[in-house]
């Protein structure tokens, strides 16, 4: 026999998640961190605009960590200056991180020494900079307690960091650089580059005689032009393919003229 359905428990346990998702958004609100509502976090500098979101990860070394104005910290990133809290670092910054810089979740940036990421960087989920490196040196001492190996990271602005990456001590990033998914990154990699692989390597570079080498496969996307409002774009989203082929056409038409 099917069991009767409990029309006030079903509606209860409505009632019960919708008061938990609430409760979690208040707490995510509340929790996250801002240059006007900074918590426990004291940072060097922390910009207009820029937020960390609720749950933080690892936060260490704040006073030589400066970010950006507009930056976006998605939860459970970890961000430290130091090889461990409560370190002297010196008068000068030790993390800086630039302009509209955003942190996917869960990615780490371990600056032992000096780490740079330029403005107008985007970072997937679980990226991984660090600046220092377990050495081996020694084959009777274990790994862990022989002391690392230290060298500055710089990222240019403007570069896209795929999902898992992993940036090495000492690697200098140029200018609007790709870096593909899973990529392991050391050394330097040029402006305007596509890098990709473990150890990662350029797959493709722009040049400004030769262009993109080797050449795009598929045409730049159009952007949406100046002026366009949201109630428009939601009106284009309810047209089937024979009206846009029709409004193509009469575009063609008019440009042609």
């Amino acid at each position: 026999m099917p069991r009767s359905k409990n029309t006030f428990s079903s509606r209860r346990g409505r009632l019960v998640q919708r008061a938990v998702h609430a409760g979690w958004a208040w707490v995510q609100r509340t929790g996250a961190v801002t240059a006007e509502r900074p918590g426990r976090l004291r940072f060097g500098a922390l910009g207009e605009g820029t937020r960390l979101a609720f749950p933080q990860g690892t936060v260490f070394g704040e006073p030589w960590i400066h970010l950006g104005d507009h930056c976006i910290i998605a939860e459970q990133v970890t961000l430290t200056a130091g090889l461990m809290p409560d370190l002297d670092l010196g008068p000068e910054p030790i993390l800086r991180i630039g302009n509209g810089v955003v942190l996917g979740r869960g990615s780490h940036v371990i600056a032992d020494t000096t780490v740079t990421i330029g403005s107008d960087c985007y970072f997937g989920p679980y990226v991984y900079v660090t600046s220092t490196n377990h050495s081996y040196d020694d084959p009777q001492e274990p790994i862990g307690k022989q002391w690392p190996r230290m060298e500055p990271v710089e990222i240019g602005p403007g570069c896209w960091i795929g999902t898992g990456a992993v940036i090495l001590p000492g690697a200098r990033i140029g200018r609007n650089v790709v870096v593909a998914a899973g990529a392991v990154v050391r050394g330097a990699v040029p402006d305007h580059a596509v890098v990709a692989g473990a150890p990662a390597r350029v797959v493709r570079r722009w040049t400004p005689g030769d262009g993109w080498q080797p050449p795009l496969r598929t045409p730049p996307p159009t952007p949406i032009p100046d002026g366009v409002t949201p109630e428009q774009l939601l009106a284009l989203s309810t047209l089937d393919a024979e009206t846009i082929a029709s409004l193509q056409a009469m575009e063609d038409i008019h440009t042609d003229s």
